[in-house]
């Protein structure tokens, strides 16, 4: 019976830690002059909303966000 629940336990912190890994991206823009900007990794809702709106930064300015996986 342990070995059943370690061998349980084991395939969920695989399954939630490989699902959330993939749902993650690294994201950036492009700058004025061509630089890559990065804005680091979104999971979840946060990479849907960031794809779909862009990012704004401190002067106002929105940017197209591209995203990849790892």
């Amino acid at each position: 019976m342990k070995i059943k629940f370690l061998t349980f336990s084991a395939l969920v912190v695989i399954s939630i830690t490989g699902c959330k890994k993939d749902g993650c991206h690294e994201c950036h823009y492009d700058g004025p002059s061509g630089q890559i900007i990065e804005l680091g990794e979104f999971c979840g809702d946060s990479l849907e909303t960031i794809e779909a709106n862009g990012y704004t930064d401190t002067s106002g300015v929105n940017h197209v966000v591209h995203c990849h996986g790892h």
